[in-house]
């Protein structure tokens, strides 16, 4: 355990301020207070050099980005350890393992004391001690000071200010519930009437305001609240009040309500779907594909998302959303379906499946954010008359029928983060993307959780061959199914391929496979099933070829004509003709599509079967143009020779 011999305390709740020894200091500009939030969200623990520009620029990334990290980073250093000099280590902001981290007592974080307090809240409250917990929930409330990161820029500041305003309202709606079975409705009026000024979209706090008034004899005031909440749905969202509210509200005309009576009704598990659903009448969509058969192996991958589904649900109303990237044919989508019926049980509201076609094999066009909206949304019931035909006003629709509801929401083959966006909704709900690109904005944005997939190991390969073509017909073949493993660069796709030819075949062997792909030209001529566009290696990596802007496409054919298997920036921009900087652009495209794997900063390497590809495609360039773009390499291969040589000689 490291010992920090600096006190320090921080608050984020609010504007941002920090105390060292009891005494307040000032933490600078606007992006430099970013990096210092940035770190207290993971204190004592190494937060990447690239994630923080991610968090502080996002998709905006200026040059002079990693500069700007440096100096503000040095820039907390002064006020945060004024005695330290240059050359000192220091306690408190360290530079460590690629990235920099903030050493403190995470008790001196204003929003550990506001989770603490929330949990002692709860406890109180099932231990039936509810005066107690009401003045917990009232203390936490005051750790308050205004919205939480105020004026700290970036998309790192953004989420968590959405996150804790989301805990934040929780809380008041649990406190209000609690002074209602209490009989202190009065008391909850205040608390539910600030809540609302701030989000005067949220149906809840004003159903809880309307019983809150009605119990505390204000009934005209209770009436008056729901037509100014039905003006202002119809107004904003085009949308009538949910069911339970307009329930509420014909029980307060009626008189049907006793001031004994406890909180709305809670909204049943399951309403049954109408020919013509009303808004507010839900269903509940069971829309996952069925398992893919024989999945095999990614159980370290399987079990790191349980848990992060896991810890995120004991943050009651946060969203989890995690981002399952990688190249053509590295299963995504059957990971992706796989954790989703082993987590379905914990998301009884339903399960939505939309296709955003990122990567259609046909080479159509994604789906549109709208089109997406609308499908999602009948889906769930809603009178596709009702939907609106505007982007913002459609997702806010979305966000307003799947409120409080849980959840899971699977978008497949995404293209961008622009598409996900709109489809990611508030409250306890789960979201599980797929996509062949990087979704580094997504993270930083939206806080997502990226997991990037890559071949399967050897022994994954094998078990996934076994349960597809039969254990037995595997039996005493060891060598051989590790050498069909590697020829079909243990990709998920390739290996299913493989698989269905040997279970078609009773006489055919591995050996007879490896023998049938060992040759390289022909190798993607057998990693197909004829007439199924969607189990061909060569037609999955082309959709992604196709998919890349002119100047990367160039870079990969290029690519393909270089014998060496792995790939400098120097290398990429004599074979391109361009500069060191205008190389490692092309390069990191193809390395968001996941066409090229990126080793280290300057080195680059083909997947196996991509490499094939890439030849392939090469061999589309001109004679000159090849015959140029290696004469240019070959031309760098001598002058680092004559180089080496002469520093030889001069030692």
């Amino acid at each position: 355990m490291r010992h920090v011999r600096e006190s320090l305390c921080l608050a984020v709740l609010g504007p941002m301020r920090a105390w060292r020894h009891g005494d307040e200091v000032t933490l600078g500009p606007p992006k430099q207070r970013a990096v210092l939030g940035l770190l207290a969200s993971r204190v004592n623990d190494v937060v990447g050099f690239e994630e923080i520009i991610d968090a502080v620029w996002g998709a905006e990334v200026p040059p002079t980005a990693a500069n700007g990290v440096h100096t503000y980073v040095a820039g907390l250093r002064r006020v945060l350890e004024p005695g330290r000099s240059r050359r000192e280590l220091g306690d408190v902001l360290v530079s460590t393992g690629g990235g920099y981290a903030l050493f403190m007592d995470p008790d001196d974080l204003d929003t550990t004391l506001f989770a603490a307090r929330h949990r002692q809240a709860r406890r109180l409250r099932e231990a039936g001690e509810g005066a107690e917990a009401a003045e917990v929930y009232h203390a936490a409330l005051r750790l308050w000071r205004g919205e939480a990161y105020f004026g700290v820029p970036g998309p790192f500041a953004a989420v968590e200010r959405t996150r804790l305003q989301e805990l934040r309202l929780t809380m008041v709606e649990e406190l209000a519930e609690l002074l209602l079975d209490l009989h202190r409705a009065a008391d909850a009026v205040p608390v539910l009437s600030d809540a609302v000024a701030k989000e005067p979209l949220r149906e809840k706090l004003r159903g809880l305001l309307m019983l809150a008034l009605y119990r505390s004899g204000r009934q005209a005031d209770a009436l008056s609240l729901y037509r100014e909440t039905r003006q202002l749905l119809r107004e904003e969202l085009g949308i009538e009040p949910v069911l339970e509210l307009r329930d509420l509200h014909n029980q307060i005309l009626a008189g049907h309500l006793d001031v004994d009576d406890l909180a709305p009704p809670e909204p049943p598990a399951e309403v049954p779907a109408a020919p013509e659903p009303r808004l507010g009448d839900l269903r509940r969509p069971a829309q996952l594909p069925c398992r893919p058969r024989g999945f095999a192996g990614r159980q370290a991958e399987l079990t790191g998302l349980r848990e992060l589904v896991e810890r995120e649900r004991q943050y009651h109303g946060a969203t989890t959303v995690a981002v399952l990237e990688g190249g053509p044919g590295t299963g995504k989508t059957a990971l992706a379906l796989e954790l989703a019926h082993e987590i379905a049980a914990g998301f009884p509201d339903g399960q939505l499946f939309v296709d955003l076609r990122g990567s259609a094999p046909d080479g159509g066009p994604p789906l549109s954010p709208l089109d997406a909206l609308t499908f999602a949304l009948a889906g769930l019931g809603i009178d596709r008359r009702r939907i609106p035909d505007e982007l913002p006003a459609a997702s806010a629709l979305y966000r307003s029928v799947l409120h409080g509801r849980r959840m899971l929401v699977v978008l497949d083959d995404a293209a961008d983060a622009e598409q996900i966006r709109p489809l990611i909704p508030g409250g306890p709900a789960c979201v599980l993307v797929t996509s062949r690109r990087r979704q580094r904005g997504l993270a930083a944005r939206d806080g997502a959780y990226r997991l990037t997939l890559g071949p399967v190991s050897t022994g994954e390969a094998t078990e996934l061959l076994a349960k597809l073509a039969g254990a037995g017909r595997l039996t005493g073949r060891e060598g051989e199914v590790a050498e069909l493993a590697e020829l079909c660069g243990r990709l998920p796709l390739a290996l299913r391929i493989a698989a269905v030819a040997l279970a078609a075949e009773p006489a055919l062997t591995p050996a007879d496979l490896v023998r049938r792909y060992r040759l390289p030209h022909t190798r993607l001529d057998h990693l197909a099933v004829r007439g199924d566009s969607s189990t061909d290696v060569r037609a999955a990596l082309a959709v992604s070829y196709h998919g890349l802007p002119p100047e990367a496409a160039r870079m990969f054919r290029l690519l393909g004509c270089c014998p060496s298997t792995a790939i400098t920036t120097q290398m990429a921009a004599a074979l391109a003709g361009l500069t060191g900087a205008e190389a490692h652009h092309q390069l990191q495209i193809l390395v968001d599509h996941h066409l090229i794997e990126e080793v280290s900063g300057c080195l680059h390497r083909f997947p196996a079967l991509v490499r094939v590809f890439a030849t392939e495609c090469g061999e589309t360039e001109t004679r000159a143009s090849r015959m140029a773009a290696l004469g240019r390499m070959l031309g760098l291969q001598r002058r680092a020779e004559a180089l080496r040589q002469y520093e030889e000689s001069a030692a």
